[in-house]
């Protein structure tokens, strides 16, 4: 059994075995950082100061008298000297990102959700490597994140070695580039910090040029009221009518600056089974997709990320994208099917849909 206070060919030994256990949980990268991510914290103030959360009233609701808790880990687990971040790869081989955003009749879901929901996994996995910490060292203090409390993860995976913070915001590595998750473990342990990885975005601002909606309003500034990814799975109302256009065949969440990234050119294909596309949803067509019933979507899309947003908003989405469609009697039939929908959301969407092919919501063709 190790003992951990403050020796320092103790602390390198463990974290060695650490990586060594992650590795063989199926984690990618495992890295260390100290508590604290104070830059991050200012950003974000200011960040939430311009209203950019929009309706992500959580991003804000996290600042106390102390500081706002995103920033600083001690406030969610008292005591809290070290963190742990691990990180893994979630590209999968047979999801064709490209192609399937140059055909306007198929759906664009983006890559992380195609597979299993990444939330139980990580945590499942991180849970396990505590308990194999907790093993070799005895009982210590430690809490397990995945998107499941305010955590900064970018800024502590920075903080960790794992990355950089690219110009869209997300993290970057040069092996890896940024389809992965990341998930955190804060503890009481005192493990010497991984030293920050260096930028290497350069000049290159091609993140920025591809977003289809003009997002990233600056380096490292993401506006998310007018991200498709927040206007797809964030806001719970109607999409605005200017920005519906833009989001084309994409009806979960936006891959654009990823796709864009030079570094992600050669990132590495997922170990993870589990992040496979599920149910065709790399191939499936609008159509196919807008005529599932609610008892479909619950079904085929149990553990699945999407689900949270519920068939309301799926439909509006598919709607939008409907619209978007090269016009056919297919695609106008599909939306016709849909004209009376209990939902007011789902038919404001629908009847903007049919305006765009010049067609009526209701006629002799219905």
């Amino acid at each position: 059994m190790f003992c951990m206070h403050g020796d320092r060919d103790d602390s390198a030994t463990l974290k060695e075995n650490i990586r060594r256990w992650g590795t063989d949980l199926g984690f990618d990268a495992i890295g260390f950082s100290g508590s604290r991510v104070s830059d991050a914290e200012e950003n974000l103030s200011v960040w939430l100061a311009a209203g950019c959360h929009g309706e992500m009233d959580y991003m804000a609701a996290y600042t106390t008298a102390d500081g706002n808790k995103r920033a600083q880990p001690e406030l969610l687990l008292p005591g809290t000297r070290s963190v742990i971040t691990a990180r893994m790869n979630y590209r999968s081989a047979s999801a064709d990102s490209f192609k399937t955003l140059a055909d306007g009749e198929r759906a664009f879901v983006s890559r992380y959700a195609l597979g299993r929901d990444y939330h139980k996994l990580l945590r499942t996995r991180l849970q396990k490597l505590a308990d194999r910490i907790t093993e070799e060292i005895g009982v210590f203090a430690y809490r397990v994140f995945t998107d499941s409390a305010p955590v900064m993860e970018v800024g502590l995976a920075r903080n960790s070695g794992l990355g950089w913070r690219g110009k869209h915001t997300l993290l970057l590595d040069r092996e890896a580039g940024s389809y992965f998750f990341l998930g955190e473990i804060f503890t009481d342990l005192a493990l010497s910090p991984d030293a920050p990885v260096t930028d290497h975005c350069g000049s290159c601002t091609a993140c920025i040029g591809a977003c289809p909606t003009q997002a990233i309003v600056a380096p490292w500034r993401l506006d998310a009221r007018l991200c498709i990814s927040y206007l797809s799975i964030e806001l719970k109302g109607g999409i605005p009518e200017a920005l519906r256009p833009l989001l084309g065949n994409r009806i979960y969440g936006c891959d654009d600056c990823q796709l864009a990234c030079p570094w992600n050119r050669f990132a590495p294909l997922t170990r993870e089974n589990d992040f496979a596309p599920r149910h065709g949803l790399d191939q499936a067509t609008l159509v196919e997709l807008f005529a599932w019933e609610e008892s479909d979507f619950n079904e085929k899309l149990a553990g699945s990320p999407i689900r949270r947003i519920g068939f309301e908003r799926w439909l509006r989405n598919i709607a939008v994208a409907l619209g978007n469609a090269p016009s056919s009697d297919e695609v106008i039939g599909a939306l016709r099917s849909r004209a009376d929908h209990a939902s007011a959301l789902v038919r404001e969407h629908v009847a903007w849909a049919l305006r765009r092919h010049g067609a009526a919501t209701h006629d002799a063709a219905i």
